[in-house]
């Protein structure tokens, strides 16, 4: 994939090939987000410009997840050990898979043997806090064997050129990706139209959205509609960032 970088001191080199950590669910929080008498770097800083994947995201412990909220807010860690304090850099793309309960077949009809209480249980550790920070929450849902065997859907080499696009469109626009805007950036470069800045206050007004979550879904909409190459963002485009938020829900504690 063919990628644009604008130089600066927190990028990679265009040839760097990015790091793709993936620790398992006993995970400690010193190793994840690093610690220890040095202090040395944990997950977060190894997975530094690349992927930082948890796979069975409620089966880490809840201090570890909410011990990612610093370097996800800011690119970076400080830690102390033996009187000393150290930052090391945290810039990662986060992501996380999980079921949707303990036995996995919650939501496909009379499958699920899980009850309320177990579901909350496995639930727990992801705290509200945590998802905030979460751009994109998508359901999955199961397919089926006749859609497996259609072949259905663009491969992925499609997909890859058309986000190679997005990106040196956003690079081009302001010098970043989407992601990395800040919020005075974000309010110049992710502006709505009437329909838009009105869809936005009932979907605050009915779904409670946080400034931290406005912002993303901002970013998020100005994403889609790069992906459409669109030179505004539409209420359409808008309201798929909504969907992506809205889906929370689904995996948050009752």
């Amino acid at each position: 994939m063919n990628e644009i970088y604008v130089r600066r001191k927190d990028s990679p080199p265009p040839d760097a090939r990015r790091p793709f950590r993936t620790p398992p669910p006993r995970t400690t929080p010193a190793a994840l987000t690093g610690g220890g008498r040095g202090p040395t770097p944990g997950e977060v800083s190894l997975a530094h410009h690349g992927v930082l994947f948890l796979d069975e995201l409620p089966l880490f412990r809840r201090d570890a997840l909410d011990g990612l909220r610093i370097p996800l807010d800011r690119g970076q860690v400080s830690l102390q050990g033996l009187g000393r304090r150290r930052s090391f850099p945290a810039r990662f793309i986060l992501i996380g898979a999980m079921n949707p309960c303990p036995c996995g077949w919650r939501g496909n009809g009379d499958s699920c043997s899980c009850s309320p209480r177990d579901i909350s249980r496995y639930l727990h550790p992801l705290s509200g806090a945590v998802l905030d920070r979460m751009d994109l929450i998508v359901a999955v849902p199961a397919v089926s064997l006749k859609e497996l065997r259609s072949g259905a859907g663009e491969c992925s080499e499609t997909v890859a050129q058309r986000i190679a696009r997005a990106r040196s469109v956003q690079h081009e626009r302001c010098g970043r990706l989407n992601a990395a805007l800040p919020t005075a950036a974000v309010r110049f470069h992710c502006r709505l139209d009437d329909q838009g800045r009105a869809l936005l206050d009932r979907a605050i007004e009915k779904l409670g959205f946080s400034a931290r979550g406005v912002t993303s879904l901002l970013k998020v909409a100005r994403s889609v509609a790069d992906l459409e190459s669109r030179d505004s963002i539409r209420a359409a485009h808008l309201a798929e960032a909504i969907q992506f938020k809205v889906q929370a829900s689904a995996v948050r504690p009752r």
